[in-house]
């Protein structure tokens, strides 16, 4: 059984760093992830399975509340059914 041990302070620098770069090529692109295929595997390569898991739905997350706090709340179109 493979121990799995807790990245050191280096890894998560290295991590945060390569996940940063990931965003902002998404940011620069309007979430085209093809442009950013080389960041999105240093990224993968640098960061746990687990926390690469965890920072795509944060950044989904992100994206929604900032949506949210500037076009407010839609609730979704009634379709005629009650």
């Amino acid at each position: 059984v493979a121990k799995m041990s807790a990245p050191t302070m280096e890894e998560r620098k290295a991590c945060w760093g390569a996940r940063d770069e990931f965003w902002q090529c998404l940011d620069r692109h309007a979430d085209d992830a093809s442009k950013c295929e080389k960041l999105r595997r240093s990224f993968e390569s640098r960061c746990p399975q687990q926390w690469v898991k965890y920072f795509d739905k944060r950044r989904d997350f992100l994206k929604y509340k900032k949506k949210l706090e500037t076009e407010g709340y839609h609730p979704p179109e009634a379709d005629g059914k009650s």
